[in-house]
């Protein structure tokens, strides 16, 4: 992992594509190299695939951004809760109703500008800035589209709290509710209609069917 994190600094470049015939070649005697440019992600590196850019060849992958100098004692180790458990991600997607926090898509639904992809749901890490100026590092729920885009945003509260006192009447009571409960109240449709994007493909078109049609047919 080393090896390859050192290969991508120096030979790719950030912002760079290389393909997996060229990460195979520059290590030859190493059978499990593409397993170790994955495992790179976990310490902070964003390498991007076909999935998280459809422009891209499925032999081809993106050196987006360098993580932690793996090379160096001690930055190869993960620390305690870097990664997101199973049962963390299933708690941040129940948290967001099942949606893209950045753009509101829910999983499997198409894009407005794009019929022919759907959205997948994955957990991003946001930057936040801090009042005494240190930054933490918290969990949304996002597409793979918007992650992709949002890579390099920074929270910052004092912009929330600006655009927050800007609000009038209802909204400015609806937020203020939602601050209090310390969540965002989604209707029931909203709700209902994360629960259905959620579901996989085949069970969703049944429910879709029986929701569409069925009524007609019991009639």
């Amino acid at each position: 992992m080393k090896s390859a994190a050192l290969w991508l600094v120096q030979e790719v470049g950030e912002g760079n594509v290389f393909t997996k015939e060229e990460l195979r070649a520059a290590f030859p005697e190493k059978t499990q190299i593409d397993r170790r440019v994955r495992e790179l992600r976990k310490h902070g590196w964003t390498i991007n695939t076909s999935k998280e850019e459809p422009a891209l060849e499925a032999n081809e992958q993106r050196f987006v951004e360098q993580g932690k100098p793996v090379w160096e004692k001690g930055q190869a180790t993960l620390s305690q809760g870097e990664s997101v458990s199973a049962s963390e991600r299933r708690r941040v997607f129940n948290r967001d109703g099942n949606m893209c926090r950045s753009c509101g898509i829910s999983a499997g639904e198409s894009y407005v500008d794009d019929e022919f992809s759907n959205a997948q749901l994955t957990i991003a890490r946001r930057k936040v800035f801090g009042p005494e100026g240190e930054t933490t590092v918290e969990l949304v729920t996002e597409c793979d589209r918007c992650r992709v885009g949002g890579r390099a945003i920074t929270a910052d509260p004092a912009d929330v709290i600006q655009r927050a006192r800007g609000l009038k009447g209802i909204e400015s009571e609806i937020f203020r509710g939602w601050v209090a409960a310390g969540e965002r109240e989604f209707s029931k449709l909203e709700l209902l209609w994360g629960d259905l994007r959620s579901l996989p493909p085949e069970s969703r078109v049944k429910i879709e069917e029986a929701i569409l049609y069925g009524e007609r047919a019991s009639n």
